[in-house]
């Protein structure tokens, strides 16, 4: 199982009902329905990609993110997961609001634009990052809201989200001391998991 995955797969709940975002070949689903007697779907627009999750006994329906959530009625979920997805959306803001809608809870990836090797490229080169975690050049990728850890997380705020926890990762999934003490600077990759529930509580600080 991918690493990514098998992160969030530790997140969820026996038995949840799961609406996963642009799930790909529905690797996640079929773990979660294996492992967990998780219930769920996924959408996906890649008809490559429906075929293989259909292929796995994945209910999978074909819808572009950028059409919205409109289909899905509120709280019809217990968990809605997007992987390293966000940033290529063209209305970020507006989709997490449909993802807590429609799920009590939800779990969002991205790659960090903050990671000091970004920095870095960006100060001595002028010209915009290439890294593993971000591979395409500036004409040919599919990101375009390229963010950081500081501004999801403000984001966040803004909306009133709470961040339930929070893992950092280098481009190899793997946690580092220094990921945990400056995420923004040292991670490469995030986990978040989110609610609106204001009882829950967040950790931890970005550079």
């Amino acid at each position: 199982m991918r690493p990514d995955l098998a992160i969030i797969a530790d997140l969820v709940q026996p038995g949840a009902r799961v609406l996963d975002l642009g799930c790909g070949d529905g690797e996640l689903l079929a773990h979660l329905k294996r492992a967990k007697h998780a219930n769920g779907y996924g959408l996906e627009i890649d008809p490559a990609m429906i075929t293989a999750c259909i292929e796995k006994g994945v209910s999978v329906i074909e819808q572009d993110l950028d059409h919205g959530l409109a289909n899905f009625s509120s709280s019809s979920f217990d968990l809605v997961v997007m992987t390293e997805t966000l940033q290529a959306v063209r209305h970020p803001a507006d989709l997490l609001d449909e993802m807590l809608r429609i799920g009590r809870e939800c779990i969002v990836t991205f790659p960090n634009f903050g990671h000091w090797q970004c920095r870095l490229y960006l100060a001595s080169r002028g010209r915009m990052p290439v890294a593993r975690h971000l591979p395409h050049m500036w004409f040919d990728t599919p990101n375009i809201h390229l963010c950081t850890f500081q501004d999801f997380e403000r984001l966040c705020r803004d909306k009133g989200v709470v961040i339930r926890k929070r893992f950092v990762v280098d481009d190899a999934y793997r946690s580092r001391a220094l990921m945990n003490r400056f995420p923004n600077l040292f991670g490469t990759i995030a986990f978040y998991h989110l609610t609106y529930e204001r009882a829950c509580a967040r950790g931890g600080r970005s550079a």
